[in-house]
């Protein structure tokens, strides 16, 4: 099947016609739960001998026509769906149909136990706390109510009220081992390509890396937790005024750290991350967190890998957020990506 996508009058999405050679979806890894007993098909409201699969990832792709060989695979962040991926919060081509541009086919990820991956083993009490000025503050969009003078993030009410109903919860507690073991997964099903997480997707994208070697790239944006080190080698805790508490990296063996060294591995963090400890708790938060990375890339490379931090304002790079794909600036940070993989010869 072949879809052509024509270029958008009112907005911006789809800039350009994109060929589309194959799409579809599908659900990878997972587990499947069952209850003792046997099912009474007379009784179909008693669970004794019925089953719950669950705790698998969605994924939804698109195959360009006449595309690059490895595919990249997205894996969103921390009350984030695929949606992070799609188009922005001010209507403007997203970093999936950016790249489904420049020839690379798109896997987007809803982890398991968010979005449309929601069928959980693990019941969870789903929170409705008032927490939309949270997100602002910590994902750097400013100091609520006020935006962070010359963020890359659009002014307009309607971009800020499309942003805040990206969010969306968990259905089950978050869990590194089950979300990296479904990512490995979808790697089985998309063959060799390349990983790119976001935030809290950092820890998982590490942890599936090592899982399966079918991943040949690790592209992390903005990666807030999960940050592991070699058994005797983890660094202190980082100290921070977030109210989030100390940043911690985590211990594993050797043997498995040395996977990630066989890879090529960049991590990108955007603007107003100061470089020494601050009050503004939003601001302290991700200093910890860049600091955190610096010292995972120099443990990578201390063991003979390839990795790279790249704090975007010191390369001239100014004014993004927690969001640098879907910033106003992201074709930007595209292209940015694009060279990278380039000069990684992952471009073929």
């Amino acid at each position: 099947m072949v879809l052509t996508f024509a270029a958008a009058t009112s907005v911006q999405a789809f800039e350009k016609p994109v060929l589309i050679a194959e799409q579809g979806s599908f659900a990878a890894g997972g587990t499947v739960v069952r209850s003792d007993g046997s099912f009474n098909y007379r009784v179909p409201s008693d669970q004794s001998g019925q089953s719950l699969h669950g705790d698998h990832a969605y994924v939804f792709y698109q195959k360009p026509a006449k595309g690059h060989k490895y595919p990249l695979v997205f894996l969103h962040g921390a009350g984030q769906s695929a949606k992070t991926w799609e188009t922005t919060p001010d209507g403007r081509d997203g970093f999936q149909n950016i790249f489904l541009g420049k020839g690379y086919s798109t896997y987007l990820i809803d982890q398991p136990r968010r979005g449309r991956a929601g069928q959980s083993t693990a019941a969870e009490n789903i929170s409705a706390a008032t927490y939309d000025q949270l997100w602002f503050s910590n994902f750097r969009l400013g100091n609520w109510p006020d935006f962070f003078e010359g963020v890359q993030f659009s002014k307009n009410q309607e971009a800020l009220n499309q942003f805040f109903r990206q969010m969306t919860p968990n259905t089950g507690a978050f869990d590194e081992n089950i979300i990296s073991a479904a990512v490995a997964a979808v790697f089985d099903k998309s063959g060799p390509g390349i990983l790119v997480t976001h935030s809290q997707g950092g820890g998982p994208g590490w942890l599936a890396a090592i899982k399966n070697p079918e991943i040949r790239a690790v592209v992390a944006y903005e990666p807030g937790s999960g940050f592991i080190f070699p058994a005797g080698e983890v660094p202190e805790p980082l100290e921070t005024t977030s109210p989030f508490g100390a940043l911690a990296g985590r211990e594993i063996a050797l043997e498995d750290f040395q996977k990630l060294t066989k890879i090529p591995i960049v991590i990108y963090y955007g603007d107003n991350i100061p470089a020494v400890p601050t009050a503004e708790w939003n601001k302290d938060n991700w200093r910890v967190r860049l600091q955190m990375a610096r010292l995972f890339a120099d443990a990578v490379n201390r063991h003979g890998g390839d990795a790279a931090v790249v704090h975007l304002p010191e390369i001239g790079i100014k004014g993004n957020t927690h969001f640098p794909f879907s910033d106003m600036n992201n074709q930007e940070i595209a292209v940015l990506l694009e060279k990278w993989l380039h000069e990684k010869k992952l471009d073929i």
